[in-house]
């Protein structure tokens, strides 16, 4: 584990650095660690790349500051990781929420040092139902959500687990890996938890989706309870104009762990393509 500090509030973030080559950087869920990659990064590292990953503010092993859990700050702490290593022709791959802080990465520094990007049961465009996003989820289920999590977070996100990896479909997932899901999720700070929900169902990304000139692969679970398909990545391939897209019938959110050799294989067919 290494750390270095970002030059807008001087948090320090920690991130994990393996392998040589061609590098992938790995951007996590809402609340899961660098640790959720923990399928993917051996994979392409025996592969010949170089993977990254980090733990965003609030998270793992990195600062729990007060503030900056906003996208563009989040945005701008991915840019200072990039930095930070010097990072060229890398390819982004963000799960969940991280998509949305690849997107809003690209929106605000531009794709000079990025050969690729992969949103993978990503929270993207535009989550919050409003006037001009009706498909979008009512700000009262949100608001639910935050109620739940204020009231008892740790059996908020037990209860979730089952429907994160969809089991009532034959997926299998051990107890073991649902506990270990369960402390990720719980290594975030409450705050950031909070303000991290709020702030991924509330950000528009639509009108930077559009501008996106990169190759990029558009992967997710039919059945995801968290980030229904309807609502993100069959309205984020409309609006992205050079992407692969690809459903998963019987993938839930949790993908990167149920249909990992899947996932894998395809993020690696598109890397090489």
């Amino acid at each position: 584990m290494s750390y270095f500090e970002t030059t807008t509030d001087g948090t320090r973030l920690a991130y994990e650095d393996y392998g040589t080559g061609q590098p992938i950087v790995f951007v996590s869920s809402w609340v899961l660690s660098t640790d959720m990659w923990e399928y993917q990064i051996p994979y392409f590292v025996e592969r010949g790349y170089r993977c990254i990953t980090m733990d965003r503010r609030g998270q793992g092993r990195s600062d729990r500051p007060s503030t900056g859990y906003d996208m563009d700050t989040l945005a701008d702490d991915l840019a200072a990781l990039i930095e930070h290593l010097d990072l060229r022709e890398a390819i982004l791959v963000g799960f969940s929420m991280g998509g949305g802080e690849v997107a809003r990465y690209l929106a605000r520094h531009g794709e000079e040092r990025i050969a690729k990007i992969a949103f993978v049961a990503s929270t993207l465009p535009f989550m919050l139902q409003t006037e001009d996003n009706p498909a979008g989820i009512p700000e009262e289920i949100l608001a639910s959500v935050l109620t739940d999590l204020r009231t008892d977070r740790p059996g908020w996100f037990a209860r979730q687990t089952q429907a994160f990896y969809a089991t009532h479909l034959g997926n299998t997932i051990s107890p073991a890996a649902i506990e270990w899901t369960v402390a990720q999720c719980l290594s975030a700070s409450p705050w950031a938890t909070l303000q991290l929900c709020w702030n991924q169902a509330t950000t528009d990304h639509r009108a930077g989706l559009r501008e996106i000139t990169l190759p990029t692969l558009i992967i997710h679970g039919v059945v995801d309870f968290s980030a229904p398909i309807d609502v993100t990545s069959r309205r984020t391939k409309e609006l992205v104009p050079n992407n692969t897209y690809k459903e998963y019938p019987i993938a839930g959110h949790g993908l990167f762990m149920t249909h990992k050799d899947e996932l894998n294989a395809d993020i690696l067919e598109f890397i090489k393509a």
